[in-house]
């Protein structure tokens, strides 16, 4: 497991997503003060999560066809997508933001 440092909360307003280069690439949405950590290639094509459109109800939609998927589990909700995206731990400790990935052994 490899624990990163994303960025200060200050830096992720509510409604906002930032991309992770990280391996893999994680997408980090912050849901009015509820941090989320995906995968943050769509499982249907090649497209930049953190490029999506986060909505208030914890989903993100995918920019470039659509597909919706839950910031809390990573299920995907809609089609074209329907494989989920992993999710990642998050924590945010004095103002700053964690995700943690496992990486390979």
């Amino acid at each position: 497991m490899t624990r990163f440092h994303v960025c200060s909360l200050s830096e992720l307003p509510s409604g906002e997503a930032k991309r992770v280069e990280s391996d893999p690439a994680v997408a980090v949405f912050n849901v009015e003060g509820e941090i989320f950590a995906l995968a943050d290639q769509c499982t249907h094509g090649d497209a930049s999560m953190a490029d999506g459109y986060v909505e208030d109800d914890c989903t993100v939609e995918c920019p470039l066809h659509a597909a919706r998927f839950c910031l809390r589990t990573g299920k995907a909700l809609s089609q074209p997508a329907y494989i989920d995206l992993a999710t990642f731990p998050v924590a945010v400790e004095d103002g700053e933001i964690y995700v943690t990935v496992e990486t390979a052994a």
